[in-house]
């Protein structure tokens, strides 16, 4: 390790981005920012704006917290963050000779959806030898891009859903194959970008008119699109921390998402925004054998994307008590109010102590190939 036991950890906190969910980003952000104890941790909060620029920013978690509907973003105000490499941080300002902000020991990137979440952040980590939380370059990639997700999960033998791939390429040359495909599965379909989270771009389509639409809509996001068939059930999801030691990955309880009148699909609003039509029952009312279920196989969907460090899975159960895999993600959202930390919450691993296990984490382990 590069840090001494006799001095504070150094964390970079970096959030924001240039993604469609650079707000969530921050949100989870000012979350984890409020859990890190600074009597072990000396904190520098690095913000990308949505252009893409590194900047010095505020450490107070108020600022990025969600104020009515509206949403905290990063300003492109401040020095320009440089990393050079190993870990050793500048910072210039306009006409300004760089200014030195030492070594951090371990980057908390805390990036949602592409240009973060999906390995790129990653893979330039990696380059400067830094050592981060999270999965490392292929299960972050794969785990952005669910075309790709539900192959390697189909490989390992894990249930997913049945859906048609709309390719990056022109819409129109495909337009009568995916519309056929698609109503093979029987209306209603769901479409989602293949590389978005935060349900960015998901809709529910229950004609040929919709499904159009809603592919038209979903490429605003990301050119490349899956049509998803319409599973019966209900939507529970379970939290997977790498083991520690070397050990197995251990799954927390398992919980479920239930949705009023109000949302068809839990979406955007319901995720973040005030409102009280959306309910997460942690521990979810499941037969203790269906809850040991969703915890093996969440297990298994980790372990088939090489994930390393955190992720959610997420789950369709079905009325016949049979289990599909919807879909893993490497960085959940992180608020103290998601899914994830109340699942580990309920697990008997609380919001600061789920923090310092991932930091802990990460720095116990090496950069590069392992």
């Amino acid at each position: 390790m590069n840090y001494s036991q006799d001095r504070r950890i150094r964390v970079a906190v970096v959030f924001g981005g240039r993604s469609s969910e650079h707000e969530i980003s921050c949100v989870t952000a000012g979350g984890v920012l409020a859990a890190l104890d600074p009597r072990r941790y000396d904190v520098l909060p690095i913000g990308i704006t949505t252009s893409g620029r590194w900047v010095l920013t505020s450490a107070d978690p108020a600022h990025l917290a969600i104020k009515g509907h509206a949403m905290p973003h990063v300003d492109d105000e401040g020095g320009t963050v440089v990393l050079p490499g190993r870990g050793e941080l500048a910072v210039q300002s306009p006409g300004e000779v760089p200014h030195a902000l030492g070594t951090v020991d371990v980057v908390f990137p805390l990036l949602h959806g592409p240009y973060g979440e999906d390995g790129t952040i990653q893979g330039l980590l990696e380059l400067a030898d830094v050592r981060y939380v999270g999965s490392g370059v292929l299960a972050s990639a794969v785990g952005m891009d669910k075309h790709v997700m539900k192959l390697l999960l189909a490989g390992a033998g894990l249930p997913v859903t049945r859906h048609v791939l709309v390719r990056p390429s022109a819409w129109e040359p495909q337009r009568d194959r995916v519309i056929a495909e698609a109503e093979a599965f029987g209306y209603p379909v769901f479409v989602k970008p293949a590389r978005a989270g935060s349900s960015m771009g998901v809709s529910k389509a229950r004609d040929a008119a919709e499904l159009e639409a809603a592919v038209l809509a979903a490429r605003e996001h990301d050119p490349k699109v899956l049509v998803e068939e319409a599973v019966t059930g209900r939507e529970v999801e379970c939290g997977v921390l790498e083991g520690q030691g070397g050990g197995e990955p251990e799954a927390s309880v398992v919980g479920e998402i239930r949705l009023g009148a109000g949302h068809e699909l839990y979406d955007f609003e319901a995720k973040y925004l005030p409102g009280d039509d959306v309910s997460l029952d942690i521990p979810a009312d499941l037969p203790a054998d269906v809850a040991e279920r969703v915890r093996r196989m969440s297990i298994d969907a980790f372990q088939a994307l090489s994930c390393e460090s955190l992720a959610r899975v997420d789950f369709f159960l079905r009325d016949d008590g049979s289990l599909v895999v919807n879909e893993l993600n490497t960085m959940p959202g992180f608020t103290p109010t998601s899914m994830f930390p109340q699942l580990w919450a309920k697990t008997g691993i609380d919001y600061p102590s789920l923090v310092d296990r991932l930091v802990d984490t990460a720095l116990r382990r090496p950069t590069g190939l392992r």
